[in-house]
């Protein structure tokens, strides 16, 4: 039952928790609905709507773990709900086997999206001598040669700095639940 106000003084927690998360999550959430359901808004809106309501109910499935990546997952498995309930209800109006493909995306495209988002989260925290080592060697593809003259730094000082990135992203991504 939702908590209500006490004699009309401030938000309560439960409303308070609901638009940080809204304004935290609710722009890339809608986004990422928006792809998922081919583009229809008031689907999508829909789908926001109650992934919010979810985590309202559900607060302790928001604790101890990243909240995006919770979200998302939520979202993607209401609008993967819907499809295969309008599959198994016999069709009503005619509708276009195009549009009902691209709603379904597939798992490994969602999989493949949310860890993106994990791992630029867990680069986020390294300090910035190592996410620029970690960069120009694996997402730019240079050599340590040529990473040691972009970011002016000694190449043994690029290969210590690329050892200790690593680990404190391997760190990071545990802490997120990501595990080799």
């Amino acid at each position: 039952m939702p908590r209500r106000r006490v004699s009309g003084v401030g938000p309560t927690a439960d409303e308070a928790l609901l638009r940080a998360l809204y304004g935290e999550h609710g722009g890339p959430l809608l986004g990422y609905v928006l792809r998922l359901t081919g583009g229809d808004r008031a689907h999508a809106e829909d789908v926001v709507q109650e992934t919010l309501l979810r985590a309202w109910r559900h607060p302790e499935a928001l604790t101890g773990r990243p909240v995006r990546p919770w979200l998302f997952t939520v979202a993607r498995n209401l609008v993967v709900d819907a499809h295969r309930a309008r599959r198994s209800r016999p069709q009503e109006t005619e509708i276009d086997d195009e549009k009902v493909a691209h709603a379904a995306v597939g798992a490994d495209d969602i999989d493949r999206a949310l860890e993106s988002w994990t791992v630029a989260e867990a680069l986020a925290q390294l300090s910035a001598a190592h996410r620029a080592v970690l960069v120009e060697t694996y997402y730019r593809g240079r050599s340590v040669a040529e990473a040691s003259e972009a970011l002016g730094i000694p190449p043994g000082t690029v290969k210590s700095r690329t050892y200790y990135a690593l680990r404190a992203l391997k760190l990071a991504l545990e802490e997120r639940g990501v595990t080799p």
